[in-house]
């Protein structure tokens, strides 16, 4: 075309008060604050629109890929990352066996887990067996107390197969201070073995010795901003460490590797790897390396258990595969998913295949490892990093005018921090302010445990060390929930009928809002389309043998029906209202004493029904 016309020249572009003068108007008068901002767990508010002129003041749109401060990501031609599982190891061999068998089914990272006594170069050999660690990523966790050992049996069999030492990539997980911040254990001597560990690997550049296990304060139900404030005082503790005892800072920068989680808040957690990346790099930058590259931040990034769920347990495939894809668009190293059963059994063939192809579909069909940093320039994600980096940046200085972090720990400010996150989650969870889908809200109506237990941690390499300081309570969000419905299955199910009457509309929407709080704690539910009178409603209870009978219709008509249904039902079953009427006192002073409604928190409720009940 000759004549390039820009499309939309005669419109004049709305400016920000116009937009916000435009919102008060839909708004009628409700307040923008209240209706609109969303107020974080993180420290900050969200607005509900951003412009260009928001980001005039950052300096991260400006940065690019593969450059300090890294906060585009540490490479420049691909998003590509390690599709990793791990393996817990009891028999060399078999494990060996499995190793090769995920080989061929898309994964390119393995992770063995081994207790400490079974460290020896037999078990190296016959784990690696038929395994080409110059073409895939390797790692491995064990005691603290063996790393070392482990270290020098590692690079003896690397130099045997006589791998270039450039192209072995992996690490082994060396981290005393998870025990100690998460156990309340004291291996402070074992931190002595770092520089070592770090000296027997200083030839491969790429084999990282030294973890920083955020994961465990994700998976104990710390918020975004805490697991990222707590990660960098975390690894300058390492860090520090490491150079004190003479370590070339390039070195030891290099040396570590941050295993972090992944929550359900989507985009918030791609701004968490973005950020992490960023305050790394200064952090590093501190201490003066002579190469850039030192300040990179390697993460390896697993998708939360906290949120799992032992009923509707396939939920959990969305939970994770959303965490995955913040994984994956964060732009970290390497990535691994979560099977979906694992709050209740070892996971299954079926299980872990779901979990890889969970990472194969955003990587090989969605094309998530083709785009470096495609978050970049969205007004909303770079607020949220820098948001998400001036809050996790105060967390990091106030560790650090403690003393640092394993101060911190040792003085139990971070256990008491996490724990009380943790308490809130599950008293918001119990209100029903934090959603668990299939839990809290909407429970399968029909679902049962079918024996399903939640397991029991039992971790640990046997050391039966003294809990020395306060340790983290790492207590799944759903485990109340579950606990009661579990209880309610194996005592006694009751009956719960809807007596629904009055306004159509407020009668279903209050029979379906009562059911689903009921079935909370795995209590049969009977919802129906309506009675012409409490009689016959009363009456229709009493056939389905129901305990507990629920009153739904609107907040005016509760006044007219409530009173006489309770005294026909004349303490023959449980009587509920559902909502919290104007007339409220009118009907606690005929008798009527329990009612569910959206303020109630629903776990105590629940608890006292089943008490009522004798159940």
């Amino acid at each position: 075309m000759a004549n390039k016309e820009k499309l939309f020249t005669e419109f004049t572009a709305p400016t920000t008060q116009e937009w916000l003068d435009k919102i008060e108007v839909d708004l009628k008068g409700a307040d923008f604050q209240k209706r609109l901002v969303w107020r974080t767990n993180e420290g900050f508010n969200v607005q509900p629109f951003y412009r260009r002129e928001d980001l005039a003041n950052l300096k991260t749109p400006d940065a690019l890929p593969g450059e300090f401060p890294f906060v585009r990501g540490n490479k420049k031609d691909s998003n590509v990352w390690y599709v990793r599982q791990n393996i817990e190891v009891t028999d060399a061999k078999e494990t060996n066996k499995k190793a090769l068998d995920i080989l061929n089914k898309g994964i390119d990272s393995l992770g063995f887990k081994l207790k400490g006594d079974m460290v020896s170069k037999e078990t190296v050999k016959a784990l690696l067996d038929g395994i080409y660690c110059d073409c895939i990523e390797i790692n491995f966790a064990t005691c603290p107390r063996h790393a070392v050992e482990l270290a020098e049996i590692l690079v003896a069999y690397f130099a045997e197969k006589g791998y270039d030492k450039a192209k072995v990539v992996g690490s082994i997980e060396f981290d005393p201070m998870a025990k100690m911040v998460m156990k309340g254990k004291d291996v402070t001597p074992v931190l002595e073995n770092g520089p070592k560990l770090v000296e027997a690997l200083k030839e491969y550049p790429n084999f990282r010795c030294i973890a920083v296990s955020t994961d465990a304060l994700n998976n104990a139900g710390a918020y975004i901003v805490q697991e990222l404030g707590y990660a960098l005082a975390w690894g300058n503790e390492y860090l520090q460490q490491l150079t004190d005892a003479g370590v070339d800072v390039d070195l030891a920068a290099k040396s570590i590797k941050f295993n972090m989680g992944v929550s359900e808040n989507y985009f918030m957690e791609i701004a968490k790897f973005r950020a992490a990346r960023l305050l790394w790099a200064q952090i590093v930058k501190q201490y003066e390396p002579k190469n850039d590259d030192s300040c990179q931040m390697c993460v390896n990034a697993t998708t939360s258990t906290y949120n799992q769920t032992l009923f509707d347990s396939y939920v959990n495939l969305l939970r994770s595969q959303t965490e995955a894809m913040s994984a994956a668009l964060g732009s970290v190293h390497s990535m691994v998913v979560t099977p979906f059963d694992a709050p209740y059994e070892e996971a299954t063939d079926f299980s872990e295949r779901i979990a890889r192809n969970q990472q194969l579909i955003i990587k090989e069909e969605s094309h998530f490892d083709r785009i470096v940093d495609p978050g970049a320039g969205s007004y909303y994600i770079e607020h949220l990093t820098d948001a998400l980096a001036q809050e996790a940046w105060k967390i990091f200085l106030k560790v650090e005018e403690e003393g640092g972090f394993l101060a911190a720990v040792k003085a139990g400010t971070i256990q008491d921090d996490i724990n009380a996150t943790n308490v809130k989650r599950h008293g918001d969870a119990a209100k029903r302010k934090e959603f668990l889908l299939g839990t809290n809200q909407f429970p399968n109506f029909t679902e049962k445990s079918e024996g399903k237990k939640a397991k029991v941690c039992a971790c640990g390499c046997g050391n039966a060390d003294e809990a020395t300081f306060k340790a983290i309570n790492s207590t799944r969000l759903a485990a109340d929930f579950e606990d009661l419905r579990i209880h309610t299955e194996e005592t006694k199910v009751p009956t719960a009928f809807m007596l629904t009457i009055g306004n159509l509309a407020m009668r279903q929407a209050r029979a379906q809002f009562s059911c689903n709080f009921l079935a909370c704690a795995g209590y049969k539910v009977i919802d129906n389309l309506g009675f012409k009178t409490v009689e016959e409603g009363v009456d229709a209870a009493l056939e389905a043998k129901a305990d507990i009978v629920v009153i739904c219709s609107s907040d005016d008509e509760y006044a007219e029906y409530a009173i006489p249904a309770f005294k026909y039902l004349n303490g023959r079953a449980m009587f509920v209202v559902a909502g919290a009427p104007a007339c409220m006192e009118d009907l606690k002073a005929a008798g009527i004493e329990n009612y569910i409604h959206v303020k109630c928190n629903v776990l105590e409720t629940l608890k006292e029904y089943n008490q009522k009940l004798g159940i």
